[in-house]
């Protein structure tokens, strides 16, 4: 069945029909040809920098780093 504009009046599928009759409606090639502008993005809060001598005594602590390791990852963090 092939729907002609009235018919599609009837039906109520008017406005924002994407496609019909292999034309735009006025209202889609004014939307085409006028984006809508897109919003700016909203501001980042500062992020603070992590503390590595912090994240050191973590790692000591919860037994993920041997002594060693840890007096040799603390000089290296401290130059």
């Amino acid at each position: 069945m092939l729907l002609v504009p009235r018919q599609l009046r009837r039906t109520g599928m008017t406005g924002d029909v994407p496609y019909y009759g292999g034309r735009f409606t006025p209202a889609q090639a004014y939307a085409a040809s006028h984006p809508a502008p897109t919003p700016a993005p909203p501001p980042r809060a500062p992020t603070s920098t992590p503390d590595p001598m912090a994240a050191l005594d973590h790692l000591f602590d919860a037994g993920l780093i041997t002594p060693e390791e840890y007096d040799d990852l603390r000089a290296r963090v401290a130059k």
